[in-house]
């Protein structure tokens, strides 16, 4: 099934994620500790945060591709948005510590300024962050895969806070130590914007919260079917990356079961050509007052 198989093409995208967060948290920590920058190792902290969400997708995808069982009618495509959710704690605890260590070193500021290598290290490692950050978004556009955007997105946004803290050493080089800790201020509070976005997003996945932009536009969709004067109901939820459709639509009521049936074939097709990764259940009703109007007629 071609979703299975983009999962697992997914799991290379996560694998550079990581790969990457590893190298580079690393060499951010160690440079920032002997360098004496608050900024490069509030960086390093925010890359562990990456590190761990980074693992969530990978453990999400690698769930996500075991078939339904007795106990999962829908499969475990959910197991993704559950690790998420997991992860955006993880990374909202370590924003916090960012925050304090930030706070602490504007009443005890370093006496040394920060060497110059960190803030090589800081522009270093948003070059390949931003190079990560190339890959993922154009593999999740060729796998369809709102996971593998998503970590894209916050490559990007990571190698824009690496930029950050590169201008913040600079300026803390330069005679302003106080640069070097509102950097890292602020790059705890991003650490702590992004465990609340992919807190926010987890939990209304899994309420089976569904886009209202979604709904409208594929109304739009399933009104314009042949053979369908109504739209009755619409209820919609998701499943890692599978849309899951329940609809209830009226036909004229002559029609003969290979007739209705084609008509819940077109809507499938209809909707499926708009929102590939779909899965669409149907149920027709016979709309009794067009015999009503005909009568009148």
């Amino acid at each position: 099934m071609e979703l299975y198989d983009n999962l697992r093409k997914g799991e290379k995208g996560a694998w550079l994620s990581i790969g990457a967060y590893l190298f580079l948290s690393a060499i951010k920590l160690a440079v920032g500790f002997w360098g004496g920058s608050e900024a490069l190792k509030a960086d390093g902290l925010n890359n562990v945060t990456d590190i761990v969400a980074s693992v969530a997708v990978l453990i999400g995808l690698r769930i996500s591709q075991k078939p339904p069982d007795d106990n999962h009618h829908y499969g475990h495509l959910k197991a993704e948005t559950i690790a998420s959710l997991l992860a955006s704690f993880i990374m909202a605890v370590i924003g916090l510590q960012v925050l304090l260590n930030s706070v602490k070193t504007v009443f005890n500021p370093a006496l040394e300024p920060p060497s110059p290598l960190t803030a090589i290290v800081a522009f270093f490692s948003a070059a390949i962050m931003y190079g990560v950050y190339r890959y993922n978004l154009k593999l999740s556009q060729e796998i369809k895969s709102s996971a593998v955007r998503a970590a894209a997105y916050d490559n990007r946004s990571d190698a824009l806070v690496s930029i950050g803290a590169g201008i913040g050493i600079i300026g803390a080089i330069l005679g302003a130590p106080l640069i070097d800790s509102i950097t890292a201020f602020l790059v705890g509070l991003i650490i702590i914007k992004t465990a609340l976005d992919i807190f926010r997003e987890s939990v209304l996945t899994l309420t089976d919260a569904f886009d209202e932009e979604a709904v409208e536009s594929l109304s739009v969709v399933i009104r314009r079917v042949p053979g369908v004067l109504d739209l009755r109901d619409f209820k919609g939820r998701t499943h890692g990356n599978v849309m899951f459709i329940d609809l209830t639509v009226s036909v004229a009521p002559y029609l003969n079961v290979v007739e209705s049936h084609w008509i819940t074939e077109e809507i499938e097709r209809k909707i499926q050509k708009v929102k590939p990764n779909c899965v669409v259940l149907v149920h027709i009703e016979p709309d009794y007052s067009i015999e009503e109007d005909e009568e009148d007629g």
